[in-house]
Parts: C-alpha cells; structure tokens; sequence
C-alpha cells in the first residue's frame, strides 16, 4: 500500500483538499463576479490569492460562468498579450459556446488575423501574430480582442470573468494601456474584471491615484489572515484524513507561531506533518522542531532579504522583530536606537514597497512570521 501524500502544501497552489476556509471570500467574490462586479484583490504575498482565485473560478464554472485568465507577468510586450488573449478567448469563452468548426470564426473581425497552431501531442491550438507588424495595426487587434468576452457574453446571455493577474504590469507591457483597456471595460456590463497583482503599492497607485484610468473603477477587497477556529479544524482534518492525529496543543501552538498566516501555517505544519509516523500522534513537543527545520528550509531566502536590505532597513527589521509597534515615535526610536524620523520614514517605505512589513494606522509588523524568527535568532 502506497505512502499517504503529505496534505498540506506551500509554494505550489493549494488546491483541492490543501485549500483552507476562506468561505466568506469565496461567497463574496463569487457574488461580485456574477453580478458583473469588478473587482481588485488586496493582499501582502503568500496570503494565497492565487490558490482563493482558482477556487473561485472552479465554483464559478460550475455556475455556468465563463471563466478566462490571463497573467500579464508572461506578456511582456502587446503583440504577446494579444496572442495569450486570442488563445484564452477560444479555450475558456468560445469552446464552450460554439462547435470546433466555429470557435475560430470569432477571430474574423480582428485588424491582423492570427496564425493559428495546432500542438500534435495534444491538439491544443496556440495564437501568434506577426512581431514586425506596425504599432497601431496590433494595438487596434488588441482592442478587438478585449472587446470580444463583453461582445460573447452579451450575444450568448452569459456571465463572462475575466481574471488579470500581476495586473500592475501592464505600465510595463505599454504606458498607453491602462487607458486602452480602461476604456473597453467600462462598456462591458456582461464581464466582471478580477484584478490581481503581486507588488501592492503599483497596484494601489494604479487604482486609488485619481490621475489614473483604472481610478475607482473597481471594489477594492482586502484579503486577510484566516481565523484561527476554521485553520484549526482544517489542521486537525488533514492529519485525520492522512492516518495521523494531531494535538489541540500543537495545533494551537502551531497557530500561536504563524497567527493564522496561511503559507506560514501551511509549511509549518507540512514539516510537522512529516515528523509524524504513519497511525503516530503529533505532539506540542514536535512544533519546536518542525519550526526549526523551516527555518532552515528558508535560511537561503531570508539570507537574501537581509543582504538586500539597507543598513537602516536592516536596524529597522531588527526592531520590529522584537518588537511589532511605532517606529516613528520618539520612544520607539530611543528604545531600539533607530535614526532620525526622516531614515526611518524612508525605511519604511522601502520596505513596505517589498511587502517585507505591512503598517496600519501607524504599527507596523513584519508580515512573514518566520522571517521574524529568523531575524530574532540571527542577531550577529
């Protein structure tokens, strides 16, 4: 009889079994989504966006909904963009809505038309277009193709989703596209626009800077620690459902280290998991030592974190690992001898930008739980 996988997962998308609750933000996305909202998702990396999005779309296509994704990380140019998004238009809106003889049919509008590729090992087809074409012939394609879900949906009465990940590329990918893609959604009352994006204060600038075209233009939704009831029921599930048993200590030691942080919760218990044998009992007394193999498992990350950072950067990390709080105020600073405000403020920011910190009505805390224990143990 095969060994039990180990069931919790880090680094990877959770998926399946791996995911944890978020009940409230899946109900709530969903609504928004088929009410044609759109929205933006806030949160500091390794908060699973990413994992919470797939679940979403699962539950969304069982609802009927047409679900199409595309990561802008992976399209560093328009005529790239333009070609994942012909190719997410026939996989995830026209395939299912029209026959095989059909699907390309929706393509015919296009300024330039698609050379159209087909994979011999699977069959799956792939979209190029020509990268010496001029400027505005490929912008004016692209424009057709991000018309073309709002003009299917409406044409077949369906919900249409349409996901953006790493959406604060698209400055990159062209300054003038933000106002392009701005300027077609806004008519697209049929497809809720799911904006994604890895480097918050890019994403923040793109739609709370009222000089912007995506200004206000979506509900903003902020993603959150998971409570520590549902993460403690689903750590006791999972070693359940894999032959092994956990202890209320230890599960409430475990949530007592990472807070409810899910990557953190996940890869701690992944260790502790793993330091139980198969029928055998997880104990409190294994926590400590399932902690320190993810310190060890991350010391190369962390390691890189701390040679990047600046010298006040560096004070600053040291000071709120031992102590989340005010870095601003005058006692903070005497206390853990930080410079002056101006450095500090600087620092922050820095910081902050790298999403090594979050702050709030002015605490500030170290978001990644174990990078604090990391930080504390290694003081030389």
């Amino acid at each position: 009889m095969p060994a039990e996988q180990n069931p919790f997962r880090y680094g990877a998308l959770a998926l399946d079994e791996s995911f944890t609750d978020r009940t409230r933000e899946i109900a709530e996305l969903k609504a928004d989504a088929l009410n044609g909202q759109d929205v933006v998702l806030f949160a500091p990396r390794r908060y699973g966006k990413s994992s919470l999005t797939w679940r979403v779309a699962q539950e969304l296509v069982a609802d009927d909904a047409l679900v199409a994704q595309v990561n802008l990380m992976r399209t560093p140019t328009v005529t790239q963009l333009a070609e994942k998004l012909a190719r997410t238009i026939h996989e995830d809106i026209a395939s299912p809505l029209f026959r095989t003889r059909e699907r390309l049919r929706v393509f015919q509008g296009l300024r330039i038309r698609p050379t159209v590729t087909v994979d011999p090992e699977d069959g799956s087809l792939s979209f190029s277009f020509d990268s010496g074409l001029r400027a505005e012939d490929i912008r004016a394609t692209l424009e057709r193709l991000l018309e073309l879900p709002g003009q299917l949906a409406g044409e077949r009465k369906r919900q249409v989703v349409l996901i953006l990940d790493e959406f604060q590329e698209v400055v990159e990918i062209d300054p003038n596209l933000p106002r392009l893609m701005r300027s077609v959604f806004q008519e697209q009352p049929e497809v809720a626009h799911l904006y994604l994006g890895s480097k918050r204060h890019m994403m923040e600038r793109i739609f709370n800077d009222e000089n912007e075209p995506f200004w206000r233009s979506a509900k903003q939704i902020e993603l959150g620690l998971i409570a520590a009831e549902p993460f403690a029921e689903y750590i006791a599930e999972q070693f359940a459902r894999t032959g092994r048993t956990v202890s209320a200590d230890a599960v409430a030691a475990v949530l007592e280290v990472t807070h409810g942080h899910p990557y953190a919760t996940q890869e701690l218990c992944y260790f502790l998991w793993q330091s139980t044998p198969a029928g055998g009992w997880a104990s409190i007394a294994q926590v400590g030592a399932a902690t320190t193999a993810v310190l060890n498992s991350e010391h190369a990350h962390f390691s890189l974190l701390w040679e990047n950072a600046s010298a006040h950067q560096r004070l600053l990390l040291r000071a709120l690992a031992a102590e989340p709080g005010r870095p601003l105020s005058g006692e903070y600073r005497r206390r853990h001898a930080l410079p002056g405000v101006s450095s500090v403020q600087r620092a922050l920011g820095a910081l902050a930008r790298e999403e090594l910190i979050a702050r709030c009505s002015g605490e500030a805390w170290i978001t990644e739980p174990f990078f604090a224990q990391w930080l504390s143990l290694n003081e030389s």
